[in-house]
């Protein structure tokens, strides 16, 4: 009994198939480069969001813990370091009188009729605390620092956290104790550094708080009438004669000690 051979084509095609079946074997086992790259892709992308927006809302969420509500109409009791003292509104001198304040620098009490224009000024010199403290009854921040203890590169970062922003001010203070202070009407807080956390979080608390300065809404703009930003009234350094308006405070003043978090 003869066995016949398949013709020569016939052979041909059947190796041409069992050779594609075993590339398409091959091709299936091998490991899939493109869907691993993809997925690192997305891995690394996924990363770097995280990397970039995780501390934003963290800081957004911080900050935001210094923000008043009615839970919270006072946020700046949450600050180490503030002192809080209470005084009575609406007390004006002259442009010629002084005021024998009872804190350096002031935050408040009497102060001149005309206030210091607070729409994100930076006075490159000491400017008049009559003037500075109306600004402080209006809304404002007021940060002052010794220019004595502020290096350029400080004194840059702070410039910045008041250039251009409404209700904030600033001014160096001749003999400040302290490198740097803030103060809203009724508040101080004085630090020694310029990159401490808690500057956000007192500016947080009390611009514009309704519920801790005299009188909501009014305006940090002037008319240069009674006080001009270009030339404002210089900064007295002599202590105050006995002709002084005398301060009458509303409460003694209590201070939320340093320590833990700030």
């Amino acid at each position: 009994m003869s066995t016949s051979r398949p013709p020569a084509a016939n052979r041909k095609r059947g190796s041409r198939g069992v050779r594609k079946a075993a590339a398409e074997k091959l091709a299936r086992k091998q490991t899939p480069w493109t869907v691993i790259g993809a997925a690192a892709a997305i891995v690394a992308l996924t990363a770097g969001l995280a990397v970039h927006y995780v501390p934003k809302y963290r800081e957004y969420a911080e900050a935001q813990r210094y923000v008043p509500g009615t839970s919270q109409p006072d946020p700046s009791e949450r600050i180490d370091g503030v002192t809080k003292q209470e005084y009575p509104a609406g007390s004006h001198v002259r442009a010629t009188q002084r005021v024998a304040y009872d804190q350096s620098p002031p935050f408040g009490g009497p102060h001149d009729q005309s206030w210091a224009t607070c729409t994100g000024e930076v006075y490159t010199n000491p400017i008049r605390s009559e003037n500075a403290v109306h600004s402080l009854e209006h809304g404002a921040v007021w940060i002052t620092y010794n220019p004595d203890r502020l290096d350029a590169e400080a004194l840059s970062a702070l410039r910045a956290e008041v250039a251009g922003k409404p209700y904030m001010l600033m001014s160096p203070y001749p003999n400040l104790d302290s490198p740097v202070a803030l103060q809203s009407w009724g508040r101080q807080l004085k630090l020694d550094t310029v990159d401490d956390p808690r500057i956000t979080r007192f500016v947080n608390a009390l611009r514009q708080n309704p519920n801790t300065h005299p009188e909501p809404g009014a305006s940090c703009a002037t008319t240069g009438a009674g006080f001009d930003p270009d030339a404002p009234p210089p900064f007295d350094p002599a202590p105050p004669g006995p002709d002084a308006v005398q301060i009458t405070p509303a409460g003694s003043a209590s201070t939320k000690p340093a320590g833990g978090p700030r």
